[in-house]
This record gives C-alpha cells, structure tokens and sequence, in this order.
C-alpha cells in the first residue's frame, strides 16, 4: 500500500535544517574507502534542498561502501559551497543541461554500480540496499533498476489527493510495461545500473525526443546486458517535490498530459 501521509522521519529531513557538519560525519560512515556504489547526483541552483537530500543519502544503511558525486550544472547560488561543506565531491560540468551532467558524473565515478539521484528527494534507509541488492544478483539478470516515489508537496496540491494520483500513475506504469515501453517508466532520481555496462553503451547520450534515463534502460536491455528490474520493496519509496507537476502546470494538466501520452501518443 502507498503512504497516505509523509513518514516522520522522511518529513524531519525535508522540513527541519540539516547541519552539513552533521551530514559530512554520516557520509564518512558511509564512504569507507574505494567506492562500491557511486551516487550521481546532477545539481541546478539547488541550495534550498541540497543539504536535506544528502543526509537522507549518507544516513543510509547499507552493506555497500558508497561514495556520492554531486554534479554542479553551472549553479548560481550556494549549490557547491553546502555539497563541499557537507564532505561530499563536487565537480563542476559547463555544458548545461541533465544529460551532460549526468555523464559527467559518470565518467567520474569509481563504484560498479551508479545510482541516479536528483538534489530535490529525499531518500529512505534502505535505498541504496534495495537499488543495489538486484544488480548485484548472481544470475545478473537485472541490467537497470528503477524504483517507486511518492510526492512531497510543495504547490497547493495536498498529500491527500497526491496519494490517489499516484496509484492512478502506477496503474499508467503497468500498462507501459505491458503494452508499450517499459523503458519510459525509469526516471532518473530513481535508478542504478552497473557502470562498465552503461558506459559501453555511450552513457545518457540519446537521439532528440527521447530522454537520458529512459533510453539509457532501453539501451541496455537491447545490448542484452539484463531487463528492467522494478524495486517493489516499500521501504524503498523515495519521496521527490512535485516541482515537475507544477512545471506541467499543475496536477490537472499534469494528468492530461500523462494520459495523452501514455494511451494516445
């Protein structure tokens, strides 16, 4: 069942100030030395929520030792300042847009699998575990995982309605994994794949009217390197603004939108 309301917890690091020293301490836990996993995380005038988000990240718990690349698409604001401030790397990609951030993360991380991760969600315990755990299965099935998410409300539209839209979006996803592309259900704040693999396959590079993340998953699926693999577990939801839904011009014309793409287009 989805949650009706926000987690406390989940709520206590998305409302309440994070200290980055407190942050930088996790994140030393977290590291441990050479890198399993690498957290790319592309970053665009974020310092309202870049700290909230990396202590969701380095309070995770994990058998992993994880290190976390904050990519700084030409930020203007305090972005860089409160990443580095936190102990985590920062390096800085001039070309903008998400794509060449997200490869450029790419190319700098050292962890055999990449987790996508954006600087607006925050990210329950056991994500990084769960995100991992099918990747990292003997049978090497699994070429890319994509998780679930539920919204944080930061428009007029309450938790109460978003819960309902939200089983109407996993309701859309079943019927894109079965009838269209499974590919366009992997969003980029909530995927992993094995870096050697992605990186054979040109990265997030993809042809105009496609996005990175998406056409990532359907690039290695179709290079066999494994299927799309959907993390149910909800201790797994990650939990994202609804920035992107009031960019679409709010929930009404968001869902629209959705539906016309999803069953017309």
């Amino acid at each position: 069942m989805r949650p009706i309301s926000i987690p406390a917890y989940i709520g206590n690091y998305y409302y309440e100030k994070q200290d980055p020293q407190q942050v930088k301490k996790s994140y030393q836990k977290l590291y441990k030395g050479n890198p399993d996993v690498s957290i790319v995380m592309p970053a665009y005038n974020e310092e309202a929520t870049i700290v909230q988000t990396l202590a969701s990240l380095c309070s995770n718990e994990t058998q992993w030792a994880v290190e976390i690349i904050v990519v700084n698409n030409n930020s203007k604001d305090a972005t860089e300042a409160l990443v580095k401030a936190c102990g985590v790397t920062c390096i800085l990609e001039t070309t903008q847009g998400i794509t060449p951030a997200r490869n450029a993360g790419l190319a700098q991380a050292k962890g055999k699998y990449i987790l996508n991760a954006d600087a607006d969600t925050i990210y329950p315990k056991h994500w990084i575990e769960e995100m991992t755990k099918p990747l990292a299965a003997e049978d090497r099935n699994v070429a890319i995982t994509y998780g679930r998410f539920s919204f944080i409300p930061v428009g007029k539209t309450g938790r109460f309605t978003y819960f309902f839209y939200e089983y109407l979006s996993d309701f859309t996803r079943l019927y894109n994994k079965y009838f269209k592309n499974e590919a366009v259900n992997v969003y980029g704040f909530n995927s992993g794949f094995r870096r050697a693999e992605g990186l054979q396959v040109d990265g997030f590079n993809h042809p105009p009217g496609t996005n990175e993340d998406g056409f990532l998953a359907l690039k290695l699926k179709n290079k066999n390197f494994g299927n799309m693999h959907r993390v149910d577990n909800p201790l797994a939801i990650v939990w994202t603004t609804d920035r992107r839904i009031q960019i679409d011009g709010g929930l009404w014309k968001g869902t629209v939108k959705r539906f016309k793409r999803v069953f017309i287009s």
